[in-house]
């Protein structure tokens, strides 16, 4: 029944990274699609894309900053201001590039994204309680529980959308913006860009709200932390209700 439904069952590892999945063996499209998806590197067209994309994560991240300066001290708000105001002078340099094929502006893309992402966690590091404090971005394992909750979050993201782009019948493996490689879906880290703030807003909000508890985590040898059986109910319960 859930293969009629396209509704698939996935295996996670435990930092939350689908290893398998039973599901219908018929792509959702005819082959032509994915042959112009080979395209898409080399036209302007794939560059508009992925501009689009990026913009839209840089959005999702500005209006979760803007979310949480409500209700927050004047110090608080003043940090908020000042990076969101970085974050969208980024978005204007992305915005005002030209669509050459991605090839050309590709470092250049990934230069803006990347720091972007470097003031919008350090933003996010100063409001989150105190205990829960982190140094950046963290995976396998994180080196702090935020990281180790969202990593989780973003596997569940991950597994989305690949299902999303094989019942649409596009080839998660050929990507614009990622390159090929060996067993690499490049197009789903392509298109999971659009929606990693969703998660952000739902594991921010589980730790500001102090539903997070110490004994979610389990401490992996060596140093980290691995998400355990009752911190993923947690996160799952959150992210169907969204």
């Amino acid at each position: 029944l859930a293969i009629e439904n396209n509704i698939d069952v996935v295996f996670l590892e435990y930092n939350g990274q689908p290893f398998g999945r039973v599901w219908h063996s018929k792509l959702g499209s005819i082959t032509t699609i994915r042959r112009n998806q080979l395209k898409l590197s080399e036209m302007e067209l794939g560059t508009e894309l992925v501009k689009g994309w990026i913009i839209q994560k840089i959005d999702n991240q500005i209006n979760h900053l803007n979310k949480l300066s409500r209700n927050r001290s004047n110090e608080k708000i003043k940090i908020i201001s000042e990076a969101v105001n970085k974050i969208e002078d980024c978005k204007q340099k992305v915005m005002k590039l030209n669509n050459v094929p991605i090839e050309i502006i590709r470092g250049t893309l990934e230069g803006y994204e990347g720091i972007c992402a470097k003031i919008y966690f350090k933003t996010l590091d100063e409001l989150i309680p105190e205990k829960y404090t982190f140094k950046g971005r963290s995976k396998n394992p994180a080196q702090d529980q935020f990281n180790c909750m969202l990593n989780y979050a973003y596997g569940v993201l991950y597994s989305n959308v690949e299902k999303g782009c094989i019942i649409a019948g596009l080839d998660p493996y050929i990507g614009i913006m990622h390159t090929d490689n060996y067993n690499k879906t490049a197009l789903v880290f392509d298109l999971i860009e659009m929606y990693r703030g969703y998660m952000d807003e739902i594991v921010f909000g589980l730790f500001s709200r102090r539903k997070v508890k110490q004994d979610m985590f389990d401490k992996v040898e060596g140093g980290g932390y691995w998400l355990n059986k009752s911190g993923k109910q947690l996160l799952l319960e959150a992210i169907n209700n969204r």
